[in-house]
């Protein structure tokens, strides 16, 4: 069984992104372990349907490729629960996600997979501005 810890990185379908990508890197670089970059998308949400998504998407997987991460398009109705399934099942240590602009704590997925992830886990905010 492999008893390494990964580093995750939460991304939705805009470039901006980029910048989580980068400080999941330097988070892996300090405690080892693969990199994960994934993207949970709602049933029903057509990936392709966009251009200005899909494009997204295709350029994430192209700098997750260059620093050697491994990018995964989930597709769940409950996110919070997809995002700690994938933490269990890898092993993750961190997870980097950037910053929410929900203004309700009902909403808020940061707030929810605070209160939901499991021991031993980190949290990392990254302001997206």
């Amino acid at each position: 069984m492999n008893h390494r810890e990964h580093t995750m990185v939460c991304v939705t379908q805009q470039k901006t992104c980029e910048k989580l990508i980068k400080e999941g890197v330097e988070v892996q670089r300090k405690q080892g372990g693969d990199i994960y970059v994934v993207h949970v998308a709602p049933i029903g949400w057509n990936i392709l349907g966009n251009s200005q998504e899909g494009e997204a998407l295709d350029y994430l997987f192209d700098i997750s490729k260059n620093v050697g991460a491994y990018m995964t398009v989930l597709r769940s109705s409950e996110v919070v629960k997809t995002i700690i399934d994938f933490c269990q099942e890898h092993n993750i240590k961190t997870i980097v996600l950037g910053e929410s602009r929900e203004a309700s704590k009902d909403n808020n997925v940061i707030i929810k997979l605070g209160k939901k992830v499991c021991k031993g886990v980190n949290i990392k905010t990254v302001a997206t501005d």
